[in-house]
């Protein structure tokens, strides 16, 4: 993987996620407790599906009786400027906690996402860009 797929890889790191994950190995980490909105932490099994430096990363997300839902991260060039378009799918409706998990994500990417621009720009001060 290229330095620009590292970069991708890397801004999983917000929440202790590995910093390469360029490998097809499996992963795991841990997503910290949030006490002020009831959630108590999670560990969170990952494959990496794809990898298609500087543009695309998938991966598999597994955290309790959420199975291979899965992750995807793709970058497209915008004017002078680079679109992030984020998806987290396969939840199995279905289940009893469908419902809920499908929620907790929606709000912890929210957050997650919300703090990606501080992140892009410190590691855009790092290069000197």
């Amino acid at each position: 993987m290229g330095e620009a797929g590292r970069r991708v890889a890397r801004l999983g790191s917000l929440a202790d996620r590995p910093e390469d994950l360029s490998s097809p190995q499996r992963h795991t980490f841990r997503v910290p407790p949030n006490p002020k909105a009831g959630f108590d932490g999670i560990v969170v099994r990952c494959q990496v599906l794809e990898c298609e430096p500087p543009s695309r990363l998938a991966y598999s997300w597994s955290a309790g009786p959420i199975i291979d839902t899965q992750v995807i991260y793709r970058l497209e060039p915008d004017g002078d400027g680079t679109r992030v378009f984020f998806e987290h799918s396969g939840f199995d409706m279905s289940q009893p906690w469908g419902e809920q998990a499908f929620r907790g994500a929606e709000f912890g990417w929210a957050k997650m996402l919300e703090r990606l621009p501080g992140v892009v720009g410190s590691l855009a001060r790092r290069k000197g860009g």
